[in-house]
């Protein structure tokens, strides 16, 4: 696998050596020791997700305020744009945002460590979205900052308005969002 540390560098871009002839393909989509060797630290995946949306759709940007989610995303039909926030008041890319394109066609992944917002948006005619977090689902404590935010100035590579859910719809301002110290 190729690690590539991107614009914030706690964010890892991870594209797996893919060995593939006229049967199909196979590849080694994780390697917990080379993961935590890459990253530095040990990692405890607890929870596995799968959501599938259609055309548009953009879901995020959450985050946990307490139990915060190391994601390690990726696709598996389909295509989205991701991106990582950086809400740690502490770093230096505080504030900061990174997007990347992932598909079942590139097969790459991202690794989102705790302390950042999350979201994606569908630039397929659906896509499955798959990923591992290092801490459970907590809705008491989840939060959601405004994909349209204009401090951000997220650049979501959409045509059209995006379809959100009623609670993405209600995100806060990046400035009155819940941060991390």
């Amino acid at each position: 696998m190729q690690y590539t540390k991107l614009a914030i560098p706690d964010v890892l871009r991870i594209e797996p050596r893919v060995f593939g002839d006229e049967r199909g393909f196979f590849y080694e989509s994780f390697h917990q020791a080379r993961f935590e060797e890459v990253i530095g630290r040990q990692v405890n995946f607890v929870q596995d997700n799968h959501s599938k949306s259609a055309c548009n759709v953009l879901r995020g940007l959450h985050y946990q305020i307490k139990q915060s989610q190391g994601k390690l995303v990726r696709v598996v039909a389909g295509c989205v744009f991701d991106v990582a926030v950086d809400l740690r008041r502490s770093s230096p890319t505080f504030g900061q945002w990174v997007g990347e394109i992932l598909s079942a066609e590139n097969k790459a992944q991202l690794w989102v460590p705790e302390g950042f917002a999350h979201g994606f948006v569908v630039l397929s005619e659906t896509a499955e979205f798959v990923y591992k977090t290092t801490d459970y689902y907590a809705p008491e404590y989840e939060r959601c900052i405004s994909w349209r935010d204009q401090t951000l100035a997220i650049s979501w590579p959409v045509s059209a308005e995006p379809i959100v859910s009623a609670k993405d719809a209600k995100g806060f301002p990046f400035n009155t969002a819940e941060m991390f110290d």
